[in-house]
């Protein structure tokens, strides 16, 4: 069993809605979860660009799409609002998802708006993508520049609704203010380690100490970029030696998946997750670009690949379970509850 704790098929569920489609889910994306083992997962709803120019009505667009594709596929997709609610969906054999936020650049300044975001039954969010915006900076945005202090009353807010806080996409600066005003676990869907791929999107092993601080813990990102500098290093193997130094950094207990597919995104949205020049120093500038996968884990149905890897290097079929599924659960139920 497998968790992923990030997911932007709701990005592939909207342009194909708005197209005329229906059963997007079952057509172009169950198989291929369920070959790799997919149970379940957070899928994001994220104002992907170009439409992050007009992110509110972006938004409705994404919230339509989203209940129209539930109404398709109840027989095999169930959005799930806690650990009591996720183990329901295991039992009846139905893939569940959790809706997460992927920045929240569609509220602008009105934070109230997180309400009806944890009303339509988001139990994630991030403050950020890569922008900047009126809560906090992302990667792309001013290095020297932080939380707002409205960023700091939103990220309250989504800590006193009990919805995962996630520091995925924060500048610097961001997460460490996120560290000083946080009162409850704080998670990183989809990072990966800096220490072995020095990019901005990666975690320093100091950031991955203060996350398992804090409760939470890493999901890591096995997309190519963000998992070595040199092309010819971007592989299932090194994915499983960045699960292995987090895991020395922070315990068993603090790791998890956040794949971050996305060779089902199409135009602008593809390359959106690529690092711009400035942010890529240490990266050839031939190594820039790449999305078309890890090399072994191209998609979800490859996930076999990185778990045979962990074996290979040691470790356990209890210590697999854990990163696959269990600590994810864990944190589910000690962050959204029941």
């Amino acid at each position: 069993m497998i968790f992923d704790a990030h997911s932007d098929i709701w990005s592939d569920v909207t342009v194909r809605t708005l197209r005329g489609e229906t059963d997007i889910f079952r057509k172009y994306h169950y198989e291929r979860l369920k070959k790799g083992g997919i149970e379940g997962s957070v899928f994001v709803m994220w104002i992907d660009p170009p439409y992050d120019k007009e992110p509110a009505a972006r938004l409705r667009q994404i919230m339509d799409a989203i209940k129209k594709e539930v109404s398709c596929c109840q027989d095999i997709l169930r959005i799930v609002h806690g650990y009591e609610d996720m183990q329901k969906a295991k039992e009846d054999g139905i893939f569940y998802v959790f809706i997460g936020c992927e920045g929240l650049s569609e509220i602008g300044e009105d934070i109230e708006q997180i309400d009806m975001l944890y009303e339509f039954g988001a139990r994630h969010a991030s403050l950020t993508w890569n922008e900047q915006n009126p809560l906090a900076t992302g990667i792309r945005g001013d290095a020297n520049r932080g939380l707002t202090e409205l960023g700091i009353k939103a990220l309250h807010k989504i800590q006193e609704l009990n919805m995962l806080f996630d520091v995925s996409h924060l500048n610097d600066k961001s997460f460490w203010d996120v560290m000083r005003h946080a009162s409850g676990p704080v998670v990183a869907t989809h990072s990966s380690s800096r220490a072995l791929c020095s990019v901005p999107r990666n975690l320093t092993d100091e950031m991955i100490k203060e996350l398992a601080a804090t409760g939470g813990m890493v999901g890591i990102n096995s997309y190519p970029e963000f998992i070595a500098e040199k092309k010819a290093d971007r592989t299932v193997d090194m994915l499983a030696k960045h699960i292995e130094h987090i895991i020395d950094i922070a315990s068993i207990d603090r790791i998890g998946f956040g794949f971050d597919f996305c060779e089902f995104l199409e135009g602008e949205a593809s390359s959106s997750c690529s690092l711009k020049p400035q942010e890529a120093k240490q990266v050839n500038a031939e190594d820039v670009g790449e999305s078309s996968g890890l090399r072994g884990l191209k998609d979800a149905s490859e996930i076999p690949n990185l778990l045979e890897a962990m074996r290979k290097i040691g470790f356990t079929d209890d210590e697999i379970r854990k990163v696959s599924y269990c600590n994810w659960h864990r944190v589910i139920r000690e962050s959204i509850g029941a």
